[in-house]
């Protein structure tokens, strides 16, 4: 187990069983998460994420294979180390009448801790002049906090959070966003499950992309996004048509897209400019393409269909 790791797993395997047969949920996955920093974790429908989750926290038995959190082997010396995690894994339960302070010190006291901790983590997710409001009256990116708040409770070292911002509208995301930050910065790891691409791609500093039960890329969100996806770019011109018989005959790799056309492994935009130039085609627009998280994970994971607009969605089980 490297010392730089917060959760390592080798070999992690978990097959279910029921009248139909046998369906493999996790498959042999390698999983590395650094200490420090927020940790994306990947994966379409069905990859695995929240049944690795599971296995990690001791709720689910593995099959095979080995996993550790800060160096200890779990679930047998999970004891050793549980007060070192925080995790939300399902929707968490509160007391609907009671407010949010409330709720935080009832559980304070059950797991022994002291709760003078309970103004402190309602302060930590922004939450401390809202504690004395019953959570009936929270919005879902406000309960969330104080799920979040919850787990903080032990002042752990390590917090799991699956899926946190399903549901929330985009103020709520924001401000989940901006919590696991601000953990970050506090020197927390985070491991974060999510299917929200763009979410993950602001807020996380590395990430595992699980397909199929397996690890199929893991490591800085830079050198992902600077290694997997050639540069392209969007052009307009009067005549795509002339346009994109001049570029393919220069060598380029293009193709049309609507009223615009698509240049593959672009070096250097003024190439394109300058060819097109040359045989009396002016571009109108060009727009270079950055390569973002959800193309590196449709490209990884073979999952480019879209629906109305959204990338696929992985919410791994």
């Amino acid at each position: 187990m490297a010392n730089d790791l917060a959760i390592e797993t080798r070999g992690l395997r978990k097959t279910y069983r029921s009248r139909r047969g046998a369906s493999v949920g996790v498959r042999s996955l390698d999983l590395e998460v650094p200490v420090g920093g927020v940790h994306g974790f990947l994966g379409p429908n069905g990859s695995g994420k929240t049944t690795t989750i599971r296995m990690l926290l001791g709720l689910v038995r593995a099959d095979e294979g080995e996993m550790r959190i800060f160096g200890h082997e779990v679930p047998d010396r999970l004891p050793a180390v549980v007060r070192r995690i925080g995790a939300i894994v399902e929707h968490p339960k509160f007391y609907p009448a009671f407010t949010g302070r409330k709720n935080l010190q009832i559980l304070a006291t059950g797991i022994g801790v002291p709760v003078r901790r309970v103004d402190e983590v309602l302060d930590s997710v922004g939450l401390g002049d809202r504690g004395k409001d019953a959570f009936r009256k929270y919005s879902l990116g406000m309960k969330q906090r104080l799920a979040i708040a919850a787990t903080l409770l032990k002042d752990p070292d390590l917090l799991i959070f699956d899926e946190p911002t399903n549901g929330l509208d985009p103020a709520g995301i924001r401000e989940i966003r901006e919590t696991m930050r601000a953990l970050a910065v506090e020197g927390k790891t985070v491991l974060v499950s999510s299917h929200i691409l763009a979410e993950v791609e602001q807020v996380a500093d590395t990430v595992s992309i699980v397909s199929e039960g397996t690890i199929v890329s893991q490591g800085r969100v830079a050198d992902l996004l600077s290694s997997r996806t050639a540069a392209t770019a969007r052009v307009l011109v009067a005549d795509p048509a002339r346009a994109l018989n001049i570029l393919q005959d220069a060598g380029f790799v293009v193709r049309g897209d609507g009223e615009a056309l698509i240049v593959e492994g672009v070096e250097n935009p003024a190439d394109v400019t300058r060819t097109l130039a040359l045989q009396g085609s002016y571009v109108s627009a060009l727009v270079p393409h950055k390569a973002d998280l959800e193309s590196v994970f449709l490209e990884l994971t073979g999952t480019a269909e879209r629906q109305s607009g959204e990338p696929t969605e992985g919410v791994a089980r």
